[in-house]
């Protein structure tokens, strides 16, 4: 049987919505304020841009899309209940997630499969995956890989930044897959972030990744130290990380992420908040393990690296109410296991 003309034309105006949408699948600390900026910056370039969320928790697509509604009042923004109606509504779909598991379930269960059902001509080549999560590199591309069976394009595009990165809009990406998807996908990420870099082929912006945050995760322990031993030596915090970072010592962990509190009186770092609102211990620990099974695969030697993965361990397993503070929290730990020797 032909397909009448309506039909044709319902299929057509799918489609074309469908090349108009984007959808955001993880609305975590990290994942709802990339969305915010990608969103708030889409509708103001174009009034016809529809947008959709979704997140495992439900809740947390409501409060995103009241609170977006509430400044953006004329925008489109529809909640997704799963990743397959998010990839039926979207062209452009962003997914930032906790780990490797949840992007094979996401993808190979949900998305990848929804792709190789939806219709119209040609219907995939405009599809692109973008993926922010820090997992393991293999996972990357044997994802990437079902992408692009279905005719649609996928990078992996791990940030660095942190939360106040992604709510500032100043995230750097660290992109990994083709020149084409590249190309394509830097008109996205350049609405959250300011340095996007190609790394190379698929799982290469992981593979940065993965080392920036072995090099943060040992740094971030050491200022620690750092902070501690000077104040235990009579320097005030202030003075002390005004010293650290202007002088060899000056890295991130102390200039932004300083774990002391009143180190760094005109920024507020999480140490300011209780150490809430960055990035979590738990995860610090996740990407000091994904460090640590890659270095296994490759046969690198990381002792400094594995020190700081059995610290991390620690603090979770000696203080579990920090495994959901920012990493920073660390600071906190070695203060008590230092009070702990002096009594």
């Amino acid at each position: 049987m032909r397909p009448s003309l309506r039909c044709l034309q319902a299929a057509s105006a799918a489609v074309t919505s469908r090349s108009k949408s984007t959808s955001f699948i993880g609305l975590g600390q990290m994942g709802y304020q990339m969305a915010y900026n990608l969103f708030s910056k889409q509708y103001l370039q174009t009034n016809d841009a529809y947008f959709v969320v979704c997140d495992a928790l439900p809740g947390s697509a409501v409060a995103f899309r009241e609170n977006f509604s509430k400044q953006y009042p004329g925008a489109q923004i529809n909640i997704a209940n799963t990743p397959e109606e998010a990839a039926r509504a979207s062209s452009r779909i962003v997914t930032m997630l906790p780990s490797s598991p949840q992007v094979k379930t996401v993808y190979t269960g949900s998305i990848i499969p929804t792709l190789h059902k939806v219709h119209g001509v040609n219907a995939n080549e405009e599809t692109l995956c973008i993926d922010s999560t820090t997992l393991d590199v293999e996972v990357a591309r044997q994802v990437a890989s079902g992408v692009a069976e279905t005719g649609g394009k996928m990078i992996d595009a791990p940030v660095s930044g942190g939360v106040t990165g992604a709510k500032a809009g100043t995230l750097s990406f660290l992109v990994g897959g083709t020149e084409n998807a590249f190309e394509m996908a830097h008109p996205v990420l350049s609405l959250m972030g300011q340095r996007i870099i190609h790394c190379g082929p698929s799982g290469a912006g992981l593979a940065a990744k993965i080392c920036n945050n072995l090099v943060l995760g040992v740094q971030q322990i050491v200022v620690a130290e750092a902070m501690l031993l000077g104040q235990s030596l009579g320097l005030d915090p202030a003075i002390l990380a005004s010293v650290i970072n202007s002088s060899t010592g000056g890295c991130w962990a102390s200039s932004v992420n300083n774990p002391a509190p009143s180190a760094l009186p005109e920024k507020s770092p999480p140490c300011e908040r209780e150490y809430e609102g960055g990035f979590a211990t738990a995860l610090m620990l996740k990407d000091m393990g994904l460090a640590s099974d890659v270095a296994s695969q490759t046969k690198s030697l990381l002792p400094l690296g594995e020190a700081a993965k059995q610290i991390y361990s620690t603090v979770i397993e000696k203080q579990p109410e920090l495994a959901r503070k920012d990493f920073s929290s660390v600071y906190c730990f070695l203060k008590d296991q230092g009070s702990l020797r002096t009594q």
